[in-house]
């Protein structure tokens, strides 16, 4: 089975061709994510075909659950899509679990660097989050959550997948984001568990962050987590419509009027390609 690694800003994809595969995507998922062992990566990405869209994806977590969004994984796709010739325009539309979503990509010389999506609209309610609470309070921006000896203040919302933004004063490199984020992905609260996100605003226009993606772990990036702490940066009045959000492995520029869709835009890379012995 041929496959491609492809990267966004450190948040690492096996993208595979599957409209014509048949497999069981999750087991595969588990084997071939594995650092080390297997290819090693964020998650595996599968073109498939779709019938409202360009073409169709889905994307597999190491844990072999499948995500519902995923944006850095999405400007992967979209970077393999056009660099195979899958097709024949720099904007096209990719049909995913969580609606279809939007993609320009900037080419040159049949080689794409830079791809912007769009995220869809941020949601709110506890149910479409969703979280197991009842509250008043939408959108849900300072729910106090005790985890070990933390005490967080939760900024929560979906962005497709579920998430919870913790804005912190201190650098967040210091953050004990190993022993944390296990805690609140798994929390009762969250029946499908969460993303969970750290952030500090260094100014309107930029704020440092670092993810642990439910399924996954820590990642150098995430793409619907970068959304998740601009709604919620947006929302606190903490940044301006556009803001870097500066990650371990590097930066992702969220757009966000306060209404419409979010645009998340960034750098992608290939790194090889190989051929699978399964």
């Amino acid at each position: 089975m041929q496959f491609s690694k492809l990267h966004g800003t450190g948040n690492d994809f096996i993208v595979v061709d599957a409209r014509d595969k048949e497999r069981d995507w999750s087991a595969l998922a588990r084997v071939m994510c594995r650092r080390r062992f297997g290819v090693g990566a964020d998650g595996l990405i599968l073109v498939q075909d779709s019938k409202v869209a360009n073409l169709g994806m889905r994307m597999f977590n190491p844990d072999g659950s499948e995500a519902e969004a995923c944006g850095n994984g999405l400007r992967c796709f979209v970077k393999h899509a056009i660099e195979r010739r899958m097709v024949a325009r720099s904007a096209l539309t990719v049909e995913t679990l969580s609606g279809v979503r939007n993609a320009v990509a900037r080419v040159s010389e049949g080689e794409v660097a830079h791809v912007e999506i769009s995220m869809g609209l941020p949601r709110f309610q506890p149910e479409l989050i969703p979280i197991e609470t009842a509250t008043d309070e939408i959108p849900i921006l300072d729910y106090p959550l005790d985890v070990g000896d933390e005490k967080l203040a939760l900024c929560l919302l979906s962005m497709g997948n579920p998430h919870a933004v913790s804005f912190q004063f201190e650098p967040v490199a210091g953050f004990p984001l190993n022993r944390v984020g296990p805690l609140v992905e798994n929390h009762s609260l969250f029946p499908q568990r969460t993303n969970f996100e750290v952030a500090r605003t260094l100014s309107r226009g930029r704020v440092e962050a670092r993810v642990w993606e439910r399924g996954v772990g820590e990642t150098l990036a995430c793409g619907s987590g970068a959304c998740a702490i601009a709604v919620a940066g947006h929302l606190l009045g903490y940044v301006d419509k556009e803001v870097d959000i500066m990650l371990p492995g590097g930066v992702l520029t969220v757009s966000w009027d306060g209404v419409g869709e979010l645009v998340l835009g960034g750098s992608v890379e290939e790194v090889f390609t190989g051929q699978y012995l399964d």
